[in-house]
């Protein structure tokens, strides 16, 4: 247990932090005005619209904006994908910074938009008459109200959905006498003993860098499964220092203090889980690719629900990896950036999301959406992440969300991979450091 004076210590450390990020927040700023003034010199009236720089989004992009121009002659969008840099948080920051967004950004982590509010950097979409009637006919109402900021407002469109489940070696599960992926805590240990002991196999693998990052693959969707859906904060309260936190840290601790997960880093190792050395990973839809394009022949995988305590009742919630479209209050046309925004996520180009970068859309009832038919009868295996989609959580809204979960992965480190205290102080302490963190 922290003492109050190391607690004190904590919580310097990270007022200093944050003035070296501001510090270099600036300096950024600078630079990416001065190194991208000319990204905006192009014709009024148009859009500037950023995506998200990876192929297949840059594709999506690049198709939704000329068939909208084709359309809208008189108000085009000019796509770009987001400028390089260390990360997009990172650029994104330095463009608020120096005022010089976009007119509409589509890959926000809800994370971050919170921090967005407060700096004034966002629209209110609910100023639009049809926002209202779009979001419901689009979305679950639980998706709507997780993406509402504190102040009740909806400053970012809900868009697409990473869920993250389990990925297992369904080959290596039958010949330990399972014909299905184990779904709660005691089958999967169970299942973890035999393939140690038969097979001399791990039952899965995790990354164990103490990244803040790094727990959207292991405690946060375990998390979310155990506490049916249930987040970790709430304004400035701390709502998990509560028995599914302890049980997942439990679970954690336990199978790396058996030997069923390797604690070494996995950096130049090979893929494990391709190799069939591991027979469990923790991940979202992207693996389909990977799989399909690097697995031996005739290796066998499918996707399962991410395990839950034994004493579990109702669906098995994970985290969503969702991210979403703002309009920058830097936009000269708000009306018309909505206008877009609307097309961005009507059927047609959700389809074209699914199709082209094998992500899912937020839009409910798509298994029962005779436009999606025929890509879920071509890619079965994305029927289980669409059915996953109904239950997913994203994140908190707080500006603060990276210190939160920075100080979740120092005690996951402490408890689960060294062992070096119980679960339930872990959650205790982790908590401790939320609170000062939200004050």
């Amino acid at each position: 247990m922290h003492s109050l004076t190391q607690l004190k210590k904590i919580d310097r450390k990270i007022f200093v932090q944050y003035l070296w990020f501001v510090s270099v927040l600036g300096l950024i700023a600078i630079l990416f005005a001065s190194g991208c003034g000319s990204e905006k010199a192009y014709s009024r009236p148009e859009l500037l619209y950023w995506s998200a720089n990876n192929p297949y989004e840059q594709e999506v992009a690049r198709a939704v904006v000329k068939e909208w121009n084709e359309k809208h002659p008189a108000m085009r969008v000019h796509h770009q994908p987001i400028p390089e840099g260390q990360s997009s948080e990172e650029v994104i920051l330095a463009a608020i910074a120096g005022r010089t967004t976009p007119d509409i950004y589509s890959n926000a982590w809800p994370g971050d938009v919170e921090f967005y509010v407060r700096a004034k950097a966002l629209i209110n979409l609910d100023q639009f008459a049809d926002c209202d009637s779009m979001l419901n006919a689009r979305c679950a109402a639980d998706v709507v109200a997780q993406s509402r900021s504190r102040d009740g407002k909806l400053y970012q469109m809900p868009w697409k959905t990473n869920p993250i489940m389990m990925m297992y070696n369904v080959k290596l599960f039958r010949q330990i006498g399972f014909d299905q992926a184990p779904a709660t805590y005691s089958e999967f240990l169970a299942a973890a003993a035999k393939l140690r002991s038969e097979l001399s196999c791990w039952m899965g693998i995790i990354d164990i860098r103490v990244l803040w990052w790094q727990r959207f693959f292991d405690f946060y969707p375990l998390y979310l499964a155990a506490g049916s859906g249930n987040t970790l904060i709430s304004g400035d309260s701390v709502l998990f220092e509560n028995a599914s936190a302890v049980a997942t840290v439990n679970f954690l601790q336990t199978v790396y203090r058996e030997n069923y997960f390797p604690k070494q880093k996995m950096t130049a190792t090979g893929d494990f889980f391709l190799l069939g050395k591991a027979a469990t990973r923790f991940t979202g839809p992207w693996e389909i690719t990977h799989a399909e394009k690097f697995k031996p022949k005739g290796f066998e995988y499918d996707f399962a629900p991410m395990p839950v305590p034994d004493n579990h009742s109702g669906p098995v919630y994970t985290y969503g990896d969702l991210k979403n479209i703002v309009i920058f209050s830097t936009c000269r046309q708000p009306r018309a950036a909505w206008e877009f925004v609307k097309f961005m996520v009507s059927r047609r180009n959700d389809l074209r999301l699914l199709e082209t970068a094998s992500q899912l859309p937020l839009r409910k009832s798509m298994l029962r959406d005779s436009l999606f038919a025929d890509y879920f009868a071509k890619n079965p295996r994305m029927v289980d992440f669409a059915q996953q989609a109904e239950h997913v959580r994203g994140i908190d809204q707080s500006p603060v969300m990276k210190e939160v979960f920075d100080a979740i992965s120092q005690e996951y480190e402490a408890a689960v991979v060294y062992a070096a205290k119980s679960p339930e102080a872990a959650v205790r302490d982790a908590a401790k450091r939320v609170r000062l963190i939200l004050e």
